[in-house]
């Protein structure tokens, strides 16, 4: 039609939208506009998943806190106690730390099932235990009946950082490799499935789990590991991009090398989603040097978590702070931050 032009997009600039959580975009619109100019600091400012601070005996800690507000409470494959403990977990070792001690926040909504409680408690512990790292501290509070879904779960992870261990999302270099621990999209999916939001069952298993026992086989292995990074809220290609704008290099992905389980792949396909943007709550992305990628690769692949590893990439001094990834007919497209709101109260 003469004349027609696209729309302006909206700017969401007055009040806090579903999108604003999402992981994306929005969400790092958010942040940065409003959480960064006030908190301001160099711990903050590096935008890795922990902040890695000193300590007066020469010691580092990585410290992380996440809150929780998943719905429904239990889904195939976990629950929010699982995901509350592993979350937190994952955020500390993906700095190269020994996950030690944790704090749980929990917002309790008048009417409750004490049984439901128990049995996230009960998971909580289990986590913890399967982690190796205690819970230490806590708190609870009570909210009139309509006010919490039920249950919010805040934590906070501490763990200490070994001499030598250097990781950060800007410590990507040209060159090196990308290493991702398994399939895609499998929490998102699975949340959806429990919800009735797919109009059908999809055999799709939440793949939560604590991989700091991976990440200590990974950084065991080699001494050039650069990035770790879990690809949780925006999938994979939203945390690829903030590695990228991190370090300033640009990243190469291959459509052929993701691995995508087919009932993830069929339920995206039916729901226009794009697996590179579905959440996931027990994956890793490794950038490693080239030169050790393949010692880094087989040591993942013989650890349970990450026995579906595959290299997906590499880093390229090309198209700096941008992703892009080859089709499987030798086309490219880029792969941007996810924009909007995809896949809401995942985790």
């Amino acid at each position: 039609m003469q004349g027609a032009v696209c729309p302006i997009p909206l700017s969401h600039d007055e009040q806090i939208v579903m999108g604003h959580g999402s992981g994306g975009k929005m969400s790092h619109d958010l942040i940065a506009k409003y959480f960064t100019p006030a908190f301001d600091n160099p711990v903050l400012r590096a935008g890795d998943d922990a902040g890695v601070v000193p300590t007066q005996v020469g010691a580092r800690l990585a410290i992380s806190t996440d809150s929780h507000v998943v719905t429904p409470l239990f889904f195939p494959g976990g629950d929010i106690g699982r995901l509350s403990v592993c979350g937190t977990v994952n955020d500390v070792a993906m700095m190269g730390a020994t996950p030690l001690y944790l704090t749980a926040g929990f917002i309790l909504e008048e009417g409750l099932q004490l049984a439901l409680l128990a049995r996230v408690i009960e998971s909580m512990r289990a986590a913890a235990a399967e982690a190796g790292v205690q819970i230490v501290a806590g708190d609870t509070k009570v909210v009139q009946r309509g006010k919490a879904d039920g249950l919010y779960i805040t934590t906070t992870g501490v763990g200490t950082i070994q001499a030598g261990v250097a990781i950060g999302g800007a410590r990507a270099q040209p060159g090196d490799i990308v290493i991702l621990s398994g399939t895609i999209g499998d929490h998102g999916i699975a949340v959806l499935s429990a919800r009735g939001d797919l109009g059908f069952e999809a055999e799709v298993q939440s793949d939560i789990a604590p991989l700091n026992h991976l990440i200590a086989q990974i950084i065991a292995t080699s001494e050039r590991v650069h990035v770790l990074r879990d690809p949780t809220r925006g999938g994979v290609g939203t945390t690829l991009n903030e590695i990228a704008r991190q370090s300033q290099t640009g990243i190469v992905i291959r459509e052929d090398a993701l691995p995508v389980r087919p009932a993830v792949a069929a339920a995206c396909e039916i729901l226009g989603f794009d697996p590179l943007y579905v959440a996931n709550e027990g994956k890793v992305i490794v950038v490693v040097a080239r030169q050790d990628a393949e010692q880094v690769l087989a040591a993942m692949r013989a650890h349970p978590l990450g026995a579906d590893a595959a290299i997906i990439g590499a880093v390229v001094a090309e198209h700096p702070g941008k992703v892009y990834l080859r089709s499987r007919i030798g086309g490219r497209r880029v792969v941007d931050l996810l924009s909007g709101e995809q896949l809401p109260r995942i985790c």
